[in-house]
C-alpha cells in the first residue's frame, strides 16, 4: 500500500494565545514532528489541510496569523497544502484527486481538532476507499459542552478515537 501522511489543521489559533485554544496542542504538535521527519526519510508523501472560516467566525480567518500552519511544523515546497472551509478535508478540496494523482490508498491522519475535523475526515476517507490509520497522540481536542455539562477533552478524545476505531480506522 502506498501512504500519504495528513495533517490536519495544526494552525495557530489552536495554540496558547490563539482564538480557539485546545487541549495539549504543543504534545500532539511534537508527535507530528517525528512523523513528519520519519515521513520525509522515507519518501511518504505529506499533505497539509489548512482550514479558512468565514469572516464572520472567531478563528481561523484567512489573512490572519492565527489560520496560518505552525512555523514548527511548516511544509517543504514538496508537499501540498490544501485549503479546506468544511470540517471534511475531502468536501470541496483537490484532497481525493491528489491523492488518486499520487496512487495512496492509505493515509497516516494526525491533526486537530479530534472531534470535528479529524472524525469527520476520517469518516469521509472510508467512502473514498482510503485505508487509514489515526495517530491518537498526535491528536489535539478541547473541552465540548452539551446539554449544559462540559466533557473535558480527555474523555472527548477517548470517545471519539475510540467510535473511528475499527470501521473508519485504526487508531494507533
Amino acid at each position: 500500500m502506498k501512504e500519504a501522511l495528513i495533517i490536519i489543521d495544526v494552525q495557530n489559533d489552536y495554540f496558547p494565545g490563539g482564538t480557539c485554544e485546545l487541549h495539549n496542542p504543543y504534545e500532539a504538535e511534537k508527535v507530528i514532528q517525528k512523523l513528519i521527519s520519519e515521513s520525509r526519510s522515507i519518501g511518504r508523501p505529506i499533505v497539509y489541510i489548512r482550514h479558512f472560516n468565514e469572516s464572520g467566525d472567531f478563528f481561523f480567518l484567512e489573512g490572519t496569523k492565527g489560520a496560518e500552519i505552525s512555523d514548527r511544523i511548516a511544509p517543504e515546497p514538496e508537499d501540498r497544502v490544501i485549503i479546506k472551509r468544511y470540517p471534511n478535508s475531502f468536501l470541496e478540496t483537490e484532497l481525493d484527486a491528489h491523492l488518486k494523482s499520487l496512487g495512496v490508498d492509505k493515509l497516516i491522519v494526525c491533526g486537530m481538532m479530534t472531534h470535528m475535523c479529524v472524525d469527520t475526515t476520517v469518516r469521509a476517507a472510508m467512502d473514498y476507499g482510503y485505508e487509514v490509520d489515526v495517530v491518537a497522540d498526535a491528536c489535539a481536542t478541547m473541552d465540548i459542552e452539551y446539554n449544559g455539562e462540559t466533557i473535558p477533552a480527555d474523555i472527548v478524545q477517548k470517545t471519539f478515537l475510540a467510535s473511528l476505531e475499527g470501521v473508519f480506522a485504526t487508531i494507533i
